[in-house]
């Protein structure tokens, strides 16, 4: 896209946001301190974080799984969407992310409805299995996306029959269609290999029924799918 219709997609988001999603003192901070840490932004944007707040609700989640920290942005959305006695579980790779994500759920309000796991989402999957946890109502993978194959299998383990699995960021201005070809956004070598077969497993696991969604706005040309757990 060029950038007459990049600037129109960003001025449609804002449009929007001032219409449907008030300003917010804690998110606005949380996103402030997040640039101000030097943290990539690459966190949803306000109308897609009241979506995921959106379904949290409709859920009725009292569980929730994240894979993907980051600042807390997202994470502050799902934690406030929680049913009463809720809790969310957010898994983050980076250190230095999740002591921005701490102090900006803190903030929030959101710290006791929360439980910040620090360490790659591929080793901590299995200690919360271990340890009982789940089934969850609702899992949120943004995370690194060459692992998203893994990330599926392992959220349809920590599942029940009507889980709802969201995954992000699974069109990437369209390269999904050239999976051999780096990454345009990043220029890993592998991210788009694992978007793709992360859409075929979603196509032929009949422990899912899914769709994916393309979105365009202030983050560009992308998308998310989103799943549900068959009984």
């Amino acid at each position: 896209m060029d950038q007459a219709g990049q600037q129109l997609w960003s001025a449609v988001d804002r449009y929007i946001s001032e219409q449907l999603v008030p300003a917010d003192p804690a998110l606005d901070a949380a996103q402030r301190d997040s640039e101000a840490a030097g943290l990539p932004p690459i966190a949803v944007t306000p109308n897609q974080g009241r979506l995921l707040e959106l379904l949290a609700r409709m859920q009725g989640a009292r569980a929730i799984l994240e894979l993907g920290t980051l600042g807390g942005y997202s994470t502050i959305w799902l934690a406030r969407a929680l049913a009463p006695g809720g809790r969310v579980v957010t898994v983050e790779a980076e250190p230095g992310f999740a002591e921005v994500a701490r102090a900006n759920i803190a903030r929030a309000g959101c710290a006791d409805a929360v439980e910040l796991r620090v360490g790659k989402a591929l080793e901590v999957l299995p200690e919360l299995q271990a340890e009982g946890a789940g089934p969850f109502d609702l899992i949120f993978i943004d995370a690194d996306k060459g692992n998203y194959p893994g990330y599926l299998e392992w959220s349809l383990q920590l599942s029940r029959p009507g889980t709802v699995i969201i995954g992000d960021n699974v069109v990437r201005d369209g390269a999904i269609l050239e999976p051999d070809k780096p990454d345009p956004r990043t220029g890993d070598a592998d991210l788009l290999g694992g978007v793709q077969r992360f859409y075929e497993l979603l196509s032929s696991d009949p422990r899912v029924r899914a769709t994916a969604i393309q979105t365009v706005g202030d983050k560009g040309h992308d998308g998310f799918a989103l799943a549900i757990v068959e009984p």
